[in-house]
């Protein structure tokens, strides 16, 4: 059994003894401690909380113990059902309310969930807010109310409905250009909600021609729902068949997206927000952020136009942290996550949709020779297990000495970025392991920088 209890929420497996596991009392707990933050907190003057779910098989059980236990926390819950992470964040604002809970552990198997929280403005909780949460519940520093005060449990599932509005009104979606170019889109929706939202929202854009698959929110996941190439067999053979011209990939929660070319081959996660960034930017110039690994792509397509990009640390809250700051119309993270400032600030894969298709109407390519005029790179994904008492810090900083020529970023563990390439190492906060993510033009080049870093790592432990 797994419980992580992080500032962005708290995700376990079902089941096991209380603390093992995110087991009822689990759940219970964390629930009463987010409630207690937000009443000791929220300047909203809102009672209510937004709780929306993905269709993972525990999810109506922990949604009954969240709702009750907000209510006998003294709140008013909205419950907006089977509902993507982005839009609950958008009922959060709808409502007025001073926060919300997302059930869902995105792209994690079945046999995970989580309690996913959010502020009044529908975005996830900082550093400080989680931390708050975290020590509440470890303090067991809440009180339920009496039976006079207890809350109310209200059903609302127009959301939905109303984020598809939403989406079609944003100023660079061109719905007439998709409808004309008469795409067949296939869609994975791995059996979760994006069966739902996804194939509204293309009929919705005028694609008249939709392949479902795994379109049933049924929870029953089926393949590992991590969006990435080994787990998407089943829509690349069909793609590669010549049956549609695009397919579009989400996970449980839909706030990631990823792209199958019409050839059967991966578009590649980190070229989803590429390719969106070009179009918004050939449109509303302006500035960008990714996170520090994610893909040079952002930077390299954002000066084509002319502007300015900036990184942030690792996580979506420090993504739009660094937007909002910089006043960015456009950013996100290389595992498929769009963030659009004018739809919200959160990861949403219907706006990447309906912006992507905009994108592919209006250049009249096919989507293998639309990826062909991004840049091409290649990113490696390791990781060196140490022994419990290396000092990783300490390994860190001997890094940032061996390479004090190159440009360092140390914002959130050591970046190196060299000419042609670059490399990222960050430690774990629960075992004893590097990180280590590289980037080249091809991952030839990629792997052999993440092998040159690991023999320094090994080096300087030796010293």
């Amino acid at each position: 059994m797994s419980l992580i209890k992080s500032i962005s929420g708290i995700r376990g497996t079902i089941g096991g003894k209380p603390g093992d596991g995110l087991s009822p009392l689990d759940i219970v707990k964390f629930t009463a401690a987010y409630a207690t933050f937000i009443r000791r907190t929220s300047s909203n003057g809102s009672n209510v909380i937004v709780v929306g779910r993905d269709a993972r098989l525990s999810g109506e059980m922990v949604d009954s113990l969240v709702s009750a236990t907000l209510t006998a926390m003294g709140f008013d819950v909205v419950n907006i059902g089977l509902a993507s992470t982005p839009t609950t964040e958008i009922a959060v604002t709808g409502e007025g309310a001073c926060g919300g809970i997302i059930l869902t552990a995105s792209h994690n198997p079945l046999q995970w969930n989580a309690l996913k929280l959010l502020n009044d403005r529908g975005e996830f909780l900082n550093d400080a807010q989680g931390r708050e949460v975290l020590r509440i519940a470890d303090e067991n520093d809440f009180e339920f109310v009496e039976v006079t005060a207890l809350g109310k449990v209200f059903r609302n599932e127009t959301y939905t409905r109303r984020h598809i509005e939403q989406v079609l009104a944003l100023e660079l979606v061109d719905r007439e250009a998709i409808a004309n170019a008469n795409f067949t889109v296939a869609v994975d929706a791995v059996n979760s909600v994006g069966g739902v939202i996804i194939p509204q929202l293309l009929r919705a854009l005028g694609v008249k021609n939709v392949i479902e698959l795994n379109c049933d929110p049924s929870g029953k996941f089926a393949h590992t729902p991590e969006p990435i190439p080994q787990n998407l067999s089943q829509i690349s053979e069909l793609m590669a068949d010549g049956r549609a011209d695009v397919g579009f990939v989400v996970d449980p929660d839909v706030d990631r997206l990823a792209i199958v070319m019409e050839n059967g081959e991966m578009f590649v996660e980190e070229y989803t927000l590429i390719s969106i960034a070009d179009y918004v930017l050939s449109k509303t110039p302006g500035a960008t952020v990714s996170n520090l690994s994610s893909s040079r792509g952002l930077r390299d397509v954002t000066e084509r136009h002319g502007c300015t990009y900036s990184a942030a640390a690792v996580g979506e809250v420090n993504v739009t942290t660094k937007m909002k700051e910089i006043g960015a119309v456009i950013g996100g993270e290389g595992n498929g996550g769009v963030i659009y400032p004018a739809a919200h600030y959160g990861r949403d894969a219907l706006v990447g949709v309906a912006l992507f298709l905009t994108l592919l109407a209006k250049s009249g390519k096919k989507v293998s020779e639309l990826r062909k005029t991004f840049p091409a790179y290649e990113i490696a994904k390791n990781k060196m297990e140490l022994t419990p008492e290396i000092d990783v810090d300490a390994i860190l900083e001997a890094v940032k000495q061996h390479f004090k020529g190159e440009k360092i970023t140390d914002i959130d563990g050591v970046k190196i970025d060299f000419a042609d390439s670059w490399v990222h190492l960050r430690k774990s906060n629960t075992e004893p392991i590097i990180r280590i993510y590289s980037e080249a033009h091809t991952m030839a080049e990629a792997d052999r920088l993440a092998d040159s870093i690991k023999k320094i790592i090994n080096s300087i432990i030796a010293k």
